[in-house]
């Protein structure tokens, strides 16, 4: 599936929840549901890399902002939420209420920000809908934007994890062309490409094992609750330069 055959499958998909759904509920849906759970996890996991107020934040695939809705009374710097779905990020930027923040559509595979620039750059729920070659490209712009000690974080499937083999006989399953591409990555291909960009992988952990440090109790749509540890189901990668 191509980057173009995405971006069809990904608006389509929104068009249609908004269709059948109040807005809110389509809102979360059209990024996998679990809108406050999910955020609240990104967020924490922001903090536990020592995310500081001044800092500037890039989430690339922001989405109808799950992490920046979160952000929005903690961060007083820079935050740039781009997507390849207008009716996403506009929903974002409406429910986050911060005029001085940039809601943006996503221009292909880079990121639209000066070198050396964030100190911040999220792939959440991202690399698992792009190609590989793709997901290097994304990340080799990712270079150039983030500063020097700055933090690049991107959440993945894996084949390594029995709880992500449902997730690959369901793409497997799934004859509807319009469908979102599900995309797994190794490990020895993060290592490859973090060794071929000059990036330094900070650390890698399961998505099924909690490793996320909690302030509150994250308690998500079927209710079930996190206490203390929580982690977000996808593999988390941590990189920097």
């Amino acid at each position: 599936m191509k980057l173009a055959d995405y971006k069809e499958s990904y608006n389509k998909l929104t068009t249609d929840l908004l269709k059948e759904k109040s807005e809110e509920e389509a809102m979360s849906l059209a990024v996998g549901g679990d809108f406050d759970a999910v955020g609240a996890l990104e967020y924490y996991l922001l903090m536990q890399n020592q995310l500081q107020p001044n800092d500037t934040v890039i989430d690339v695939g922001c989405g109808s902002g799950r992490l920046a809705y979160q952000l929005r009374n903690f961060l007083s710097g820079r935050y740039i939420g781009i997507d390849i779905v207008p009716e996403l990020y506009k929903y974002a930027e409406k429910i986050c209420g911060r005029t001085d923040w940039e809601f943006l559509s996503a221009p292909g595979l880079s990121i639209p920000q000066e070198n050396n620039s964030a100190d911040f750059i999220c792939f959440f729920s991202v690399f698992t809908h792009l190609l590989h070659e793709e997901s290097y490209k994304y990340l080799a712009d990712a270079r150039r934007v983030i500063k020097p000690g700055g933090k690049i974080i991107f959440s993945f499937l894996e084949f390594a994890l029995p709880g992500h083999w449902p997730i690959f006989e369901g793409t497997v399953a799934n004859s509807d062309p319009d469908r979102v591409l599900n995309q797994f990555i190794d490990r020895y291909a993060i290592r490859a490409w973090a060794e071929h960009l000059n990036l330094q992988i900070l650390e890698i952990n399961d998505g099924d094992k909690p490793h996320i440090t909690l302030e509150k109790v994250v308690r998500w749509d079927n209710g079930v609750e996190m206490k203390e540890k929580g982690n977000l189901g996808q593999s988390v990668c941590i990189l920097s330069k």
